[in-house]
């Protein structure tokens, strides 16, 4: 008898469930087809950054437990800096930072736009921008918004090599 494929919603649970039992946050599940095959992605963080060593704990925990999930590779990975918010919490944990939002379709001639998170309020997300204009956009017309993530050139230069200009 063949067996049945696990679905994603089920194994988002089970990755639940361990992010919880390790204290871990699980940012997302996602099982996308590339060129190379299907990944099975889990994205986990902590409030002060995730080691290598707690990723490599969470992929050992998980991995006999989405057996059944269709899938060629399997990645579990921090989601980075430049994470994208997507819940609740993720936009409260950000308010007051700067951030990258980029639209679907153009808003007064643009899709990208930077500025200083307000937060949520009801279904619009609100940002301060460079001018300190207030803008809202409706959340089912924003693609994603992240931390906006800018290099000062003087400290790229101070990890320079001594023997470069």
């Amino acid at each position: 008898m063949p067996r049945h494929s696990m679905p994603v919603k089920e194994a988002r649970e089970i990755a639940q469930r361990i992010a919880e039992e390790m204290q871990v946050e699980l940012v997302d599940v996602e099982l996308v087809k590339e060129p190379t095959g299907h990944f099975l992605r889990f994205y986990v963080d902590k409030p002060d950054g995730i080691s290598l060593n707690e990723l490599e704990a969470y992929h050992r925990r998980i991995l006999p437990l989405v057996e059944r999930v269709e899938y060629d590779y399997m990645e579990v990975s921090s989601p980075g800096a430049d994470r994208p918010l997507k819940t609740e919490a993720d936009f409260e944990r950000a308010s007051g930072t700067a951030v990258e939002l980029t639209t679907y379709k153009k808003v007064n001639g643009a899709k990208r736009f930077t500025g200083t998170l307000v937060g949520l309020e009801g279904d619009e997300i609100v940002m301060t921008g460079p001018n300190g204009d207030a803008l809202r956009f409706d959340r089912k017309g924003v693609a994603v918004v992240r931390p906006l993530i800018e290099f000062d050139e003087d400290d790229l230069a101070d990890d320079a090599p001594a023997d470069r200009p």
